[in-house]
């Protein structure tokens, strides 16, 4: 049913969770706030920055984007390695290529910075294309992110790609660009978060995205 599978990154492909949070954490030093409650910070995980430090922290669009060059300055060379694969990924992956879907990741991370990761932890052949976020913030949202991804491979048929990830913001993003979604429960967001924004499935597991996928080629 779906020729294309597009996957988030963070919270879905890799637990990201030590890294940006540290990453934040060094952001703010910056502006003179320590934070030390590290949960506090999973909300970073899968939004763009600038969003999250306006709404999280009331700060300027100009400080906001300030404090995104700070949280790069430490991801650049730190935090981008702070990061572990879910368990059983890289099978779901090569299950996923071996029956024939093309595979893309669509993050709203930086394409220099997903590519790096991708291949840190051996996922970068698995995947036919690489979409993120532009370094200068004009491309940074989930649903343009997406919009850019079907434009370079060139999909015309939307019934034909299925966006998954971890977060509202991916399953809106799939929404907007006319595309089903699966949410993830093992990343960082909820059953309650994943079915508000319209998610069509739910995968609980790893493992669950290749077996919901191959009874969608079923129907």
């Amino acid at each position: 049913m779906y020729k294309y599978v597009l996957f988030d990154l963070d919270g879905t492909l890799t637990d990201p969770g030590e890294g940006i949070t540290n990453s934040v954490m060094y952001a703010l030093r910056h502006f003179g706030i320590e934070e030390t409650d590290r949960e506090k910070l999973f909300s970073f995980i899968g939004p763009p920055l600038v969003d999250s430090f306006m709404e999280k922290y009331g700060f300027s669009e100009e400080d906001a984007r300030e404090a995104t060059r700070e949280f790069r300055v430490y991801f650049r060379e730190r935090g981008i390695f702070e990061n572990v694969p879910y368990d059983g990924m890289k099978e779901c992956l090569d299950e996923l290529k071996e029956r024939g879907h093309i595979l893309a990741v669509a993050t709203s991370k930086p394409e220099v910075f997903a590519r790096r990761i991708l291949e840190r932890f051996g996922f970068l052949p698995c995947f036919d294309y690489v979409f993120g976020a532009s370094m200068d913030e004009t491309r940074t949202r989930k649903d343009e992110v997406i919009a850019y991804a079907l434009e370079e491979m060139g999909v015309t048929e939307r019934s034909a790609c299925v966006m998954v990830g971890d977060r509202s913001h991916d399953i809106l993003g799939a929404r907007k660009n006319g595309l089903d979604a699966m949410g993830v429960l093992f990343g960082y967001g909820s059953r309650e978060e994943l079915e508000e924004a319209g998610a069509r499935y739910i995968a609980e597991t790893v493992e669950d995205i290749p077996r919901i996928l191959a009874l969608q080629e079923d129907v």
